[in-house]
């Protein structure tokens, strides 16, 4: 397969996975009536599938440290793996269940002036950490597309160079996400 191939097979499911995301998150698609039981247990094992992420690509740095490249390998396939799942999680419960806002302490969705109050310079901290989680996640895919094609064929050097930015804001997305999931979540309403 030649590069412009896989470039453009890349920025097709780069753009694809986005126009998924803004579709079902936008409720462009209108949800169920009901939402099924299992909705609010999404983001917990969202929580859970960003955490081990975060470990496996540690890991992964440590054997590509130790030069096993076959452990390294493994450990990278299966933190893809994971977060592939975590998308069609997010994706589910974002589509399902309605739009959580931080602070929204009476579930109303609009937040009062003594909710404002109650939560204070906390939501400024929380929407940064998710609009800098949200804008390098839609980012990051491509990178990690790349990464492993190029991991995959054995292009160390092509590979290495793009790791250098993947690695960071994969681990930064991965590890944010469990932080907004920690932060967000008393305000479910179940």
């Amino acid at each position: 397969m030649s590069d412009k191939f896989i470039f453009r097979f890349v920025a097709a499911v780069s753009v694809f996975v986005l126009l998924v995301v803004v579709i079902l998150n936008r409720k462009i698609i209108p949800a169920p009536a009901e939402m099924p039981s299992f909705t609010y247990f999404l983001p917990k094992l969202n929580a859970i599938f960003n955490g081990t992420c975060s470990v496996l690509l540690l890991i992964s740095l440590y054997f590509i440290k130790q030069r096993n490249v076959t452990a390294h390998k493994c450990t990278n396939i299966i933190a893809f793996c994971l977060s592939s799942l975590f998308l069609v999680s997010y994706i589910l419960f974002h589509y399902l269940a309605p739009e959580t806002t931080y602070g929204d302490i009476d579930g109303d969705h609009m937040l009062s002036d003594q909710e404002r109050a109650a939560v204070g310079s906390m939501r400024a901290v929380y929407l940064t950490i998710l609009i800098t989680h949200i804008i390098l996640a839609a980012g990051v895919l491509p990178l990690i597309l790349l990464s492993f094609y190029r991991g995959l064929q054995m292009q160390v050097e092509k590979h290495r160079k793009l790791v250098r930015w993947t690695f960071p804001i994969w681990l930064y997305v991965t590890i944010t996400g469990v932080v907004v999931y920690l932060m967000i979540s008393p305000y479910y309403q179940n």
